[in-house]
């Protein structure tokens, strides 16, 4: 768990060595808003929420295949004031549409969207419809989400189906097909922003293999080098997965 090497510039990775799937917890835009004197923590969010497509944009360049993208957990939405989770959901559905409009990605919501305004909670289920058969790459969009939660969950589905007779005995396969990212393949690559060095539960289950990398640049100013450099981390390591 390495913080970013000052890698000189160069070309990226080969295709190889990129990592298929990529999770981004994408934090500072209210120390961003802070350090820019603006009045709200929105100004923040909405420049940092703002950057997500053309991250994306990049990630595709690179040859990732899944991105997932934690833009809201469920402790923020028990714990922000009122006022700035209006403006966080108002955001939010800003970029929800303007992904699903571009018709590039599949979209999909993972988190407890039960906890979003009915609206958002609809817009993200209508952009997983929209943009099911799209041919790009599968854009997970982390809303009101938490790894603890994610893995509750699977938990109780479990229970449910050991008492139901359904399934005999649980397996980690069993697990995994019950998370919100069931069918896709584990993250190889968690970029955390801004420089703290902790993953907050993120893909709590799914990343327990996953190469981590800190960026120190708060999410706003996150660069197309910086996503380069994460990449490059990458494939300097040697993977043991748990061996």
């Amino acid at each position: 768990m390495t913080t970013s090497p000052q890698a000189a510039p160069g070309s990226a990775p080969a295709s190889a060595q990129v990592p298929e799937h990529v999770g981004i917890i994408l934090d500072g835009n209210r120390r961003w808003a802070r350090a820019h004197g603006l009045a709200t923590a929105g100004h923040g969010h909405r420049a940092g929420f703002g950057k997500i497509p053309e991250v994306l944009s990049w990630c595709e360049e690179l040859g990732i295949r899944f991105v997932t993208v934690w833009m809201l957990s469920d402790d923020n939405v028990a714990h922000r004031s009122a006022a700035e989770l209006q403006d966080l959901y108002t955001i939010d559905a800003e970029v929800v549409n303007k992904l699903a409009s571009d018709g590039r990605w599949r979209l999909r919501a993972i988190g407890r969207t039960e906890l979003l305004p009915g609206t958002l909670a609809e817009l993200l289920h209508t952009a997983e419809r929209a943009t099911c058969g799209n041919g790009g790459m599968s854009v997970n969009l982390a809303l009101a989400y938490g790894g603890r939660s994610d893995l509750l969950h699977a938990v109780r589905a479990l229970a449910d189906a050991l008492r139901a007779g359904r399934i005999t005995e649980v397996t980690e396969e069993h697990v995994s097909g019950q998370l919100s990212t069931a069918g896709q393949p584990d993250p190889d690559l968690i970029i955390r922003t801004s420089g703290e060095l902790r993953t907050s539960g993120f893909l709590l289950w799914q990343a327990a293999l996953a190469e981590l990398y800190f960026c120190p640049r708060l999410w706003p100013d996150f660069t197309r080098e910086d996503l380069t450099d994460a990449v490059r981390a990458y494939a300097s390591r040697q993977r043991r997965l748990g061996a």
